[in-house]
């Protein structure tokens, strides 16, 4: 799990980057990014504040927060291969009788012109 800190309150990110010292990373690396303001675009987005709807409330401890980005991480890779299974599943069959077609075509182009050119060499 890779952590990136950017928060507007410097007491909070003081604090964040030092409990999570071992799984700080930069932002576009990271696998969730932790914020003190709410960011609706981005799913990586881990949102700390005294609401209710946040991910985390403070105030919190360590644990609680390890706790939390652990829950937040397993969501986010649970969604991923959800989306990788749904990609190899929309998948449809292959259809490989255009493909014959072509093959066909070529080949017998091929070999049009390969006995072309025996009989222009033989007619010499």
């Amino acid at each position: 799990m890779r952590v990136a800190v950017e928060c507007k309150s410097p007491l909070l990110q003081k604090s964040l980057e030092i409990f999570l010292t071992r799984y700080l990373s930069s932002s576009k690396q990271c696998d969730i990014l932790i914020r003190d303001e709410e960011c609706l675009e981005d799913t990586r987005c881990f949102y700390i504040s005294s609401a209710s709807d946040s991910d985390l409330t403070k105030p919190f401890s360590k644990s609680q927060l390890i706790l939390s980005l652990e829950n937040k991480y397993q969501t986010l890779s649970r969604n991923i291969h959800k989306k990788k299974e749904e990609v190899i599943d929309i998948d449809e069959p292959l259809n490989f009788d255009i493909l014959e077609n072509r093959i066909d075509f070529l080949t017998q182009e091929y070999k049009e012109n390969i006995l072309k050119a025996v009989k222009a060499f033989y007619e010499k």
